[in-house]
């Protein structure tokens, strides 16, 4: 029985320091899942935007350069670039782009060796996200109403900024970094690919409702 109770007491330390949920309610998001997520999403971002940055290089160097993403007037980088929002901060904003999503890989990869990041950290990270989203949602309002016309680089940037925000918010929820009731974690964390998809069809519906009569009139 001696030998037993220490066997006893080292099982029961190893059930406390589990997460509650990896005991009961929703599947918990993972840290390896959540690093992958951080990794591919910044990647998917870093592409778009040193692509955009690569090709408001080759215009200023050549204003008669041909924009491998201008298909016609609806569908065209050129509009964004050439206008004040296209440089917010004095200068192009996918430069902007290519400095901060380096940090979501990198997270993303610190994620995936096992490190546990501080909450400071995490809440840092989200709030420059969240930063980042706003001005998304403005990009889009512009793109749709002031310049009526869509940039394909762009629009990778806005599918990527989406779960790159709502992965970063379960995560804050579930582990306890933002405030929530037990019921509002457990929904979130839960139904959280469903709220996703909500905000894609949702993104998805108010840019063809803006711009589909443009789009199918100009095809």
């Amino acid at each position: 029985m001696s030998k037993s109770a220490p066997a006893a007491a080292g099982v029961g330390h190893d059930v406390d320091e589990l997460e509650p949920t990896a005991l009961d309610g929703p599947r918990p998001l993972g840290p390896r899942a959540l690093g992958w997520l951080l990794v591919v999403l910044g990647a998917v971002g870093l592409a778009a935007s040193a692509t955009l940055a690569v090709e408001r290089i080759l215009k200023l160097m050549n204003p008669d350069h041909a924009l491998s993403c201008s298909l016609n007037v609806f569908v065209d980088c050129g509009a964004a670039m050439e206008s004040w929002q296209g440089s917010l901060l004095g200068f192009p904003n996918p430069l902007i782009g290519v400095a901060a999503f380096p940090v979501v890989i990198t997270t993303g990869v610190v994620v995936l060796t096992g490190a546990r990041l501080p909450r400071w950290y995490w809440l840092s990270l989200l709030g420059a996200t969240t930063v980042g989203l706003g001005l998304i949602v403005f990009l889009v309002w512009t793109s749709l109403y002031a310049l009526v016309a869509l940039c394909p680089y762009c629009m990778v940037v806005w599918a990527a900024m989406l779960p790159l925000f709502w992965y970063q918010v379960v995560h804050a929820v579930q582990e306890g970094h933002l405030p929530a009731g037990e019921g509002a974690r457990r929904t979130i964390v839960a139904n959280r690919h469903l709220f996703l998809a909500i905000g894609y069809v949702a993104l998805v519906a108010w840019v063809f409702l803006v711009m589909g009569p443009h789009l199918l009139a100009s095809f």
